[in-house]
């Protein structure tokens, strides 16, 4: 009996054994579906979920139920909301990026800003009316005075260079009236030096009246070329200013906000540079082409001086022979 008893107790003591050690394995075996559960559900919501220091379902038919239940829609990810807030926002802003035509951004300046465009426009404007006209007059003056210099090339006296200009209009005909009018206010006088000391004087007096005559519209040049940039400028840092205003009412720094006020501010420096450029060309150009026509009307008065000077030394020498004869 003691013996029966004895191997009853072991067989008991061994039993306890095994379902101590088999406990951690039956975990081991339970614990798997938690993490499958996880994986299935990143954030369930509701009754169903564990919290994380709670001990597993001790059924594994409920365990594998909750396992293969089908997770509720999770909410979406901020960085997803965030990607397609995103293109919505640059959709809305890029609309009024593409608008800002140069006639917007006019349309939209300060009253300041936009008469300081108008303004530069309006002086452009005139440097290439002066262009044309000065083109087109210099090149109409150049042509008539050579020709004017071939026609009397051949001339021996002012009657016959007077002939061969007929009744023409110009500056060497007007050269040959001052020698022509001072020969004959001098009739009677011996004195060569003197005669020809007056008429180029007069000369020199219609050679001054040329010059004035034909830089007529070179100070305007000038002084658009010279003041434009300036005038752009005042009109930036006006548009600037009124768009520092505006950010500080907005109170905001974006770009969509800030951009537009200062793209027209920029535009009439833009205008006053576009006006001033050429301007200074032209002026230039003109400074050459002038001093090359204005050559041609001292060739013109060197011409008519020498003219003077035949008819002073014929005359003399009519007078002589009269005298020795």
């Amino acid at each position: 009996m003691k013996t029966m008893s004895f191997q009853a107790s072991l067989a008991a003591a061994l039993m306890l054994a095994t379902a101590w050690l088999a406990s951690p394995v039956s975990a081991q075996t339970q614990s798997p579906p938690a993490p499958a559960q996880s994986v299935a559900q990143p954030a369930p919501a509701g009754p169903t979920a564990v919290a994380p220091g709670a001990s597993a379902p001790a059924d594994p038919a409920a365990s594998a139920s909750t396992a293969t239940a089908p997770a509720a829609p999770a909410a979406p990810p901020a960085a997803a909301i965030s990607t397609t807030a995103k293109p919505d926002a640059a959709a809305a802003v890029a609309p009024a990026m593409k608008e800002l035509s140069p006639w917007v951004m006019f349309m939209s300046a300060d009253v300041i800003v936009k008469a300081v465009m108008i303004g530069l426009a309006f002086a452009s404007l005139m440097t290439w009316t002066v262009f044309i006209a000065k083109s087109i007059e210099l090149s109409v003056a150049s042509t008539k005075l050579r020709s004017a210099l071939k026609k009397i090339a051949e001339a021996r006296s002012l009657a016959e260079a007077q002939m061969a200009l007929g009744t023409k209009q110009g500056i060497l005909p007007s050269f040959l009236a001052a020698a022509l009018r001072e020969a004959r206010m001098s009739a009677g006088l011996s004195s060569d030096a003197g005669i020809k000391e007056r008429a180029a004087s007069s000369f020199s007096e219609i050679v001054r009246a040329e010059q004035r005559r034909i830089r007529i519209g070179m100070g305007v040049l000038a002084t658009i070329g010279s003041t434009s940039p300036f005038v752009g400028l005042f009109g930036t840092v006006w548009g600037i200013m009124n768009s520092f205003i505006g950010i500080s009412k907005s109170q905001t720094t974006n770009l969509a906000v800030v951009a537009p006020g200062i793209a027209e501010a920029l535009l009439a420096t833009a205008i006053g540079l576009v006006a001033a450029i050429p301007a200074v060309i032209i002026y230039n150009h003109f400074s050459r082409v002038t001093k090359g026509y204005l050559e041609l009307v001292s060739r013109a008065s060197g011409a008519a001086g020498r003219l003077l000077s035949r008819d002073l030394d014929r005359s003399h020498g009519g007078v002589h022979s009269r005298a020795a004869e």
